[in-house]
């Protein structure tokens, strides 16, 4: 091999690794500017737009129209994007090559990242594509009985529902469906909303750590306790909350599951997510597939994936970089100041209405608003064409009205313009 060829083998690898990272322009002047406001207090420094500026500028953000539904798929920085074409050209060009030698070990580096960010062990953590993946490995995965109960809520999101209702189909399961309270008093209301349906009977409990059509914060912990001084398992869908709010699984009690996705939050590009499996629960799962490489308590029995696209496996490590030069802790008091920034100004006009709870604790950067004889679908399409704001429409579970997703990107002008569009809206 030739010098040359040698080099430029070197440096594949090198992009393949991710070792560069680090490295890259746009992510040390990100870590100087957040470095100059090092001292500054997270929750004093989420109303100022000019370090927040710098932030976006950090994005290639669509000029078209305002992206307020960022809670489906939110773009990755443009460092994070650059890196993951880089990974993609990488993998191209060593084929073969980089799939067999050098995959596995590229895999179980992101898994350690991730794992760190968590706070568990690597070995019961695998990334998967999406939450749905992550979950519903879970639901088809336990030994169900005819008559095995599972609990839920109609605000959880429909894939997940679907599953349960397959699993009812095929296994003879009964599912066990609450409505949430929409504006909670107290913990201690939602716990009870979930323990009053749950039977000798009952095997599971599912629950959304950040509600996605409503934005509501539910106290994980506390649901945590509960089902499991009945003997029940908890199942937790953070596909909003990781990289979102400020926790890792340790504060959330002994949940036996959490599956989550990468590409809303964390910002890597799309179809990434992980599922984690407390140690003692791993041998139990039948995999949805079959493997006999791995041991029956060995969590990566449940990451079949055959011969897949790898590069987005490849960006998690250069997204997690990203997301650490801001820090959470500024990240995440600046996602709930945008989201109080545009609803106190609105929340209590005529012909308003309000989906998420008000009390700051239990909320974050989503939030849900309609209007007083206005279907969701209509809300959302004269909020794009009228005022060239993008958003979704929520019309089940007794949620209607547009759900708003800002992220770091999102400016307060931008804010002001949905402000005057509800304001419009409600009184015409």
């Amino acid at each position: 091999m030739t010098p040359s060829r040698r080099d430029a083998v070197r440096s594949l690898a090198a992009i393949g690794a991710g070792a560069a990272a680090a490295s890259f322009p746009a992510l040390d002047t990100l870590r100087r500017h957040v470095a100059a406001a090092a001292s500054r207090d997270p929750r004093d420094l989420a109303p100022d737009d000019d370090f927040w500026d710098s932030i976006r500028r950090a994005y290639d953000i669509t000029p078209d129209f305002v992206q307020l539904e960022n809670g489906y798929f939110s773009p990755c920085a443009r460092e994070v994007h650059e890196r993951y074409v880089a990974h993609l050209r990488m993998v191209n060009a060593r084929s073969s090559h980089y799939m067999r030698t050098t995959q596995a070990d590229d895999k179980l580096a992101a898994r350690r990242e991730l794992a760190r960010l968590f706070g568990c062990d690597e070995a019961e953590l695998i990334i998967t594509r999406n939450t749905t993946e992550s979950l519903d490995t879970v639901i088809s995965g336990l030994d169900w009985r005819a008559g095995d109960e599972a609990v839920m809520a109609a605000q959880d999101y429909g894939a997940m529902l679907d599953h349960f209702a397959l699993m009812e189909r095929r296994h003879g399961i009964v599912r066990r469906e609450i409505a949430l309270p929409m504006d909670p008093a107290s913990d201690e209301e939602v716990v009870a909303a979930y323990e009053r349906v749950i039977t000798p009977r009952t095997r599971l409990l599912m629950v959304c750590h950040l509600v996605n059509i409503t934005g509501q914060v539910l106290p994980i912990r506390a649901i945590t306790a509960m089902a499991h001084r009945r003997g029940v398992q908890v199942l937790v869908d953070g596909a909003h909350a990781f990289a979102h709010l400020d926790f890792t699984v340790r504060d959330l009690g002994p949940v036996d599951y959490y599956g989550t996705s990468l590409h809303k939050w964390l910002g890597t590009p799309l179809g990434a997510g992980f599922l984690y499996v407390r140690r003692d629960g791993i041998a139990p799962l039948w995999p949805l597939y079959g493997d006999r490489g791995f041991a029956d308590d060995d969590i990566r029995k449940l990451n079949h994936t055959g011969t897949h696209p790898v590069a987005t496996d490849l960006a998690i490590r250069d997204a997690i970089a990203f997301h650490e030069a801001i820090g959470i802790a500024r990240k995440s008091a600046r996602l709930r100041w945008l989201q109080r920034y545009w609803t106190v100004r609105v929340r209590d006009l005529p012909n308003v209405v309000f989906n998420t709870p008000r009390t700051e604790s239990r909320t974050a950067a989503i939030a849900n608003v309609g209007v007083r004889g206005m279907a969701p679908g209509e809300l959302a399409r004269r909020l794009l064409a009228e005022h060239g704001i993008f958003t979704v429409a929520i019309d089940g579970a007794g949620v209607h009205g547009v759900r708003i997703t800002p992220h770091v990107f999102t400016t307060t002008a931008e804010l002001d313009r949905l402000v005057h569009a509800i304001t419009q809206l409600a009184s015409a």
